[in-house]
Order: C-alpha cells, then sequence, then structure tokens
C-alpha cells in the first residue's frame, strides 16, 4: 500500500507537475493500492479534482486500487456536483 500527499496549495499553476510527480510515485510503487491523503488541501480548484482523477487512471494503469482519504467537504461537495464522487473512492 502506497499513501500519497497532496500539497497545501493544488490550482490550476500547479496541477500539471503535481499530477506528473504523483503518476511517477504511483507508476514506481511495488504495492497493490494507492491512496492519496487530501487533508493537507487549504486553497485548491476543480484542477485538484483533475489531479486525482489523473492518480486514479495512473493506478488503474499499473493495475493497482485507488483510493482518497481525507477530502475536504467543499472538494467532497464539487466531485458530487461533477458526478465523479464514486471514481475517488476505492474499488
Amino acid at each position: 500500500m502506497t499513501t500519497l500527499a497532496l500539497p497545501l496549495l493544488l490550482t490550476h499553476d500547479q496541477a500539471t507537475a503535481c499530477a506528473k510527480s504523483l503518476g511517477l510515485d504511483i507508476r514506481a510503487e511495488k504495492g497493490e493500492a494507492v491512496f492519496v491523503d487530501a487533508s493537507a488541501l487549504e486553497k485548491f480548484d476543480s484542477s485538484a479534482l483533475a489531479v486525482l482523477l489523473q492518480c486514479r487512471r495512473d493506478a488503474v494503469a499499473s493495475d493497482k486500487s485507488f483510493a482518497v482519504t481525507g477530502l475536504p467537504q467543499q472538494l467532497r461537495e464539487l466531485a458530487d456536483l461533477y458526478g465523479i464522487s464514486e471514481l475517488l473512492e476505492s474499488h
């Protein structure tokens, strides 16, 4: 199991670099499960969801299960609004 953490700040300006870095970590990990801890997020926009979805794609492509922990309420509500909440849960 791998637990990766999102940064304090994750907006459009940081999204590409963050997704790339997390993707490298996900693909390099030997475990069967990837957890992304979002509890540190303090300032974010919808780009944070794009990063999490990319992490999910990277995990699935690497044959690993994926889940998000510590999702801030505001980001959870945004995921519900976009209809993607179920994609951020473990499978």
